[in-house]
């Protein structure tokens, strides 16, 4: 069991850097690509253009953020967990935060490279609704849904 504690906490731009850091670095190591975005676009994206559209949530470890969450009612755009704390439950408790403030649907994209969060999202419920390449990276990427049983 692990000892320490996770917080999962509203996004606050003093975790900015944080934050970008560990999604390059836990996105570029699921797809195996470089960002194609510098560091200072995607803390402006984050800070600007993300919080916008999305609530974005993060869990904290010790005060270091492990893991992001950005969604609405309807969609999940970011979901990304440090690469030394997956496999801990971080990504099912923020997937969990936006699952019960969902319209008790979601949608979701994911890279067919990322094998990892094809099973993650699939064992939590998801089902692949279609399937293209209409992304930035230019990568064969997944639509998955999910549509809560609560739903009558």
């Amino acid at each position: 069991m692990n000892p320490h504690k996770i917080i999962v906490t509203k996004y606050d731009t003093q975790y900015a850097e944080q934050t970008v850091k560990m999604w390059r670095d836990s996105k570029e190591q699921a797809i195996g690509q470089k960002e194609i975005h510098s560091f200072d676009n995607h803390l402006y994206f984050l800070n600007h253009i993300l919080t916008r559209d999305f609530q974005i949530y993060l869990a904290l470890m010790d005060g270091k953020v492990v893991g992001m969450i950005a969604f609405n009612e309807k969609e999940i755009s970011q979901l990304y967990i440090h690469i030394d704390y997956q496999g801990m439950g971080i990504g099912q408790t923020l997937l969990d935060r936006a699952k019960e403030q969902s319209s008790g649907r979601l949608t979701l994209f994911t890279f067919e490279v990322n094998v990892k969060a094809q099973r993650f999202y699939e064992k939590h419920g998801f089902k692949i609704i279609s399937r293209g390449h209409i992304n930035e990276e230019n990568l064969p990427d997944i639509k998955y849904e999910w549509i809560s049983n609560k739903i009558y």
